[in-house]
């Protein structure tokens, strides 16, 4: 038993008020040292999982080409959907959809691809998604394909990659699929998809590069041009008028190869050298390593 003397006063324990500040201080130093690592994380992560995404779509060109003898081409138009014959897919010069479209059995989705242009059109696919940037996006509007298939709105699943190019040198064709062959460069130095540049402050809502989605024809939407260099997502009221590749990723973009191989590509890669990676026959072999 714990005797008191008379008089004397009882300590109790705790902390004082300066003890206290420099424990709130202390906490709030390892939240700021957390949070960049836990973003550090997140960033990795994402990089990783696009990096997975790419080199699953560079894998589903080269079974394409396995099961056909070619690459898919890039489709027609913008206004023509996928198209089917006598009630299949149509393939190569006949497929009016994009490369999006006409790799989906080789990426689990052989059951949109068969359901006809309205399922495909509508089904989001998350292996084209690049989840630095959003998860599996759709958007609604009204029908403008020609001829219309419904007359009335039609939901459109999105894509976060195109091809290489708009400038036609590249291994994605309008209406001509590409051979092996045709890659003269060699297809370990031929650029064939990658991260495509949006404006951050318009997802969600139809815009002109981000609208028919990842079955489009040959249209800005699954093609890009490799004259100019990528470039960063950006925020602002339109879109990349220049068609660039880019990313929500911090330095460059991450690309699959017409081998299957995914490398880094730097924001700040030398014009020229990007030039020539989108060309698959141009006599200018880059050797190219991130």
């Amino acid at each position: 038993m714990r005797i008191m003397e008379v008089g004397k006063p009882v300590r109790r324990a705790g902390f004082s008020l300066v003890e206290l500040l420099v424990v709130i201080a202390i906490i709030a130093v390892l939240i700021g040292l957390l949070v960049p690592a836990v973003q550090k994380v997140r960033a990795a992560a994402a990089t990783t999982q696009c990096r997975n995404n790419l080199k699953q779509i560079g894998l589903a060109f080269q079974s394409h080409h396995d099961a056909y003898g070619y690459f898919p081409s890039g489709g027609w138009a913008w206004w023509t959907p996928p198209n089917y014959i006598n009630g299949r897919p149509a393939v190569g010069l006949q497929q009016q959809g994009g490369w999006g479209f006409q790799i989906l059995p080789f990426l689990e989705g052989t059951n949109a691809w068969k359901a006809g242009a309205r399922v495909a059109i509508a089904t989001p696919n998350p292996i084209f998604f690049c989840p630095a940037r959003r998860d599996p996006q759709t958007v609604t509007y009204d029908d403008e394909y020609s001829p219309p298939l419904t007359g009335t709105q039609l939901t459109h699943a999105l894509c976060d990659y195109a091809a290489s190019n708009l400038d036609g040198t590249g291994v994605v064709r309008q209406y001509y699929p590409v051979r092996i062959i045709e890659i003269r460069d060699g297809t370990s130095n031929t650029f064939l998809a990658g991260d495509k540049r949006l404006n951050l402050a318009a997802l969600g809502s139809p815009q002109p590069d981000d609208n028919e989605g990842y079955t489009a024809g040959f249209d800005v939407d699954t093609v890009r041009n490799t004259s100019l260099p990528p470039a960063p997502d950006f925020f602002d009221n339109g879109w990349d008028k220049a068609s660039r590749f880019g990313s929500s990723h911090a330095a460059g973009i991450n690309a699959v190869f017409a081998d299957g191989s995914v490398h880094f590509i730097s924001y700040g890669i030398d014009t020229s050298v990007f030039l020539y990676l989108g060309n698959k026959s141009d006599g200018r072999v880059v050797d190219f390593a991130d």
